[in-house]
């Protein structure tokens, strides 16, 4: 056994991946060899998480939108779907997930033996899923997908989830279409109204001493301004009744970052390479 100098066992990181897929610990870094390798295992499946989003409409900079299929929209990380249901869904089945977007959490999810249950506004996106789900999972072992607004669908539901999971839309960054009740098209007063209604119905049915878990980012405003979602998400999930019990940094590859160093520093901005993964707990 290894020891340290005041005799502590020494727990090196490849014995904690055994045990817990990653080190638990409150920075996840993605651009890590073990990580890679498993999101990579994942993609093989042929999960494309992209399909379904040709309409959305990003943000280019804090003055102008532009419409474009080709630059990048954000993709849901399946690899962290896995070390997330496996730290705070132990021992628990159904998921709930208000903001589904893209068919990454869902999949993932059925495939390791949860069930999924996802809202998601756009009937397109709804569409490509259950098409990638019949594609990549048994027809008996389907994610739940419904199509609506989360502020009304959840008001239909009466069962109780075991953890609740989602990226929601960060403020206006991506717009996803401009249906009533998508909280992507609207401004950001109106947008936390929704947000925190929706997040309140979400943990109303989530079981006792389940976690509920959104991966969130920061982004600004037209003067370039940080608006505070993380807080603003944080303290939505307290007024729901919710303990904020764990945070992590989740490290991103700098992928074009660095082309974007020099253009950022002509306003003093840094260039953005993390999320935040936000845990609460519902107490008993």
């Amino acid at each position: 056994m290894n020891v340290d100098l005041f005799g502590n066992e020494i727990i090196t990181n490849p014995i904690l991946r055994d045990k817990f897929i990653e080190p638990p610990f409150s920075v996840l870094d993605t651009k890590s060899g073990s990580w890679q390798k498993r999101k990579k295992l994942w993609q093989r499946l042929g999960i494309k998480s992209e399909v379904g989003r040709d309409s959305v409409v990003i943000n280019m900079d804090t003055t102008k939108k532009e419409k474009n299929s080709t630059k990048y929209v954000s993709i849901f990380d399946p690899a962290l779907c896995e070390v997330l249901y496996n730290w705070f869904c132990v021992g628990g089945k159904e998921i709930l997930d208000p903001f589904a977007g893209g068919s990454v959490r869902g999949i993932v999810a059925n495939y390791l033996g949860y069930k999924y249950t996802g809202i998601d506004i756009r009937q397109e996106q709804i569409d490509s899923n259950r098409e990638q789900g019949l594609d990549i999972l048994d027809v008996n072992n389907q994610p739940n997908w419904y199509v609506g607004d989360s502020n009304v669908v959840l008001d239909e539901f009466n069962k109780e989830f075991d953890f609740v999971f989602s990226c929601p839309p960060y403020a206006d960054l991506e717009v996803y279409s401009d249906l009533k009740g998508d909280i992507s098209n609207m401004g950001y007063n109106e947008f936390m109204k929704a947000y925190e209604e929706i997040i309140n119905k979400s943990c109303k049915l989530l079981k006792n001493g389940g976690y509920a878990c959104f991966v969130v980012g920061e982004v600004r405003d037209k003067k370039g301004n940080y608006i505070g979602f993380v807080p603003d998400t944080i303290n939505a999930f307290k007024k729901a009744g919710m303990s904020f019990y764990n945070e992590a940094i989740l490290l991103n590859p700098v992928a074009s970052a660095s082309m974007r160093a020099n253009g950022n520093m002509k306003t003093e901005k840094l260039v953005k390479i993390h999320q935040n993964v936000l845990v609460f707990k519902k107490n008993n």
